[in-house]
């Protein structure tokens, strides 16, 4: 991947590691498209960067959640760029807890955290498959690869978002689309500390599961991480790089790897 007159769209730019990207990015000479669900935060990230490089970002307000407005987006930046070279998946969301999560909170899982990569794609691929070539990558979570204690859903979507990514890859590889699927442990974002409010008071606290487990690591420090796997293709982006050990043992030691799991549920949740 090379960034130095490219195109790159990111989605959930409105703040944490999405916002990060796209200063990245930008850094590394690209043309970004900023897109988020709130206008505020897009405009003034647009703004900063333009400072920098007039006409070098764009922001795109899009409820990612529907196809439509997936579709739209891809319209949209491909209107205000000319193409797209990189399309970063990052939006998502963490709600939800044990299997009293609502169907609310399992269908705004899925559709935010796998829906919209699969409709992002829907609307990509053509045009890419055309000039043989092209970039897909996803936020997904260590949780991808693990599991999340505490959240069902979250731990089920992020999972399905590492698979849909694998198949990409699988699938189009040969034809000259990239895949990169991004799985961070903890990263200090409004995802995170909204994990210390728990929506219930029989739901976990999410914040303290992640803290448990490694680093918490700035949302610069993972753009940066990013950047340097897209340059060298990598499928698997691993900020911290005790996830590949966990996913081996989880791999080799399946059992032993399960008992260490309810044993973490134990220490943070006490059952």
């Amino acid at each position: 991947m090379k960034f130095d007159g490219a195109v790159a769209v990111v989605t959930g730019a409105g703040g944490g590691i999405g916002s990060a990207l796209g200063e990245r990015f930008h850094a590394a000479g690209a043309t970004v498209v900023l897109s988020d669900r709130a206008q505020a935060p897009l405009a003034a990230l647009a703004a900063r960067l333009n400072a920098v490089r007039p006409g070098s970002a764009h922001a795109v307000v899009a409820d990612l959640s529907r196809e439509e407005e997936n579709e739209r987006l891809v319209r949209e930046a491909r209107g205000l760029a000319g193409r797209i070279d990189l399309f970063f998946a990052n939006a998502g969301v963490a709600m939800g807890g044990d299997l009293s999560a609502t169907e609310d909170e399992w269908n705004t899982s899925f559709a935010i955290n796998v829906h919209a990569h699969r409709w992002a794609a829907k609307y990509l691929l053509p045009e890419w498959l055309a000039a043989g070539g092209g970039y897909f990558a996803s936020t997904a979570s260590a949780a991808g690869v693990l599991a999340q204690i505490g959240s069902a859903p979250y731990s089920v979507t992020k999972h399905a978002a590492v698979a849909f990514a694998e198949w990409l890859s699988i699938t189009y590889g040969s034809r000259g689309v990239r895949v990169s699927c991004l799985c961070p442990q903890g990263v200090n974002t409004a995802m995170l500390r909204g994990g210390d409010q728990p929506a219930a008071s029989n739901q976990p606290n999410g914040g303290n599961v992640v803290r448990a487990v490694g680093a918490v690591l700035e949302p610069a420090q993972v753009a940066e991480v990013v950047h340097d796997a897209l340059v060298e293709e990598r499928f698997f982006i691993f900020p911290h790089p005790e996830v590949a050990d966990y996913a081996k043992l989880k791999a080799n030691e399946h059992e032993r790897w399960l008992g260490g799991m309810r044993k973490l549920q134990r220490r943070v949740f006490g059952v």
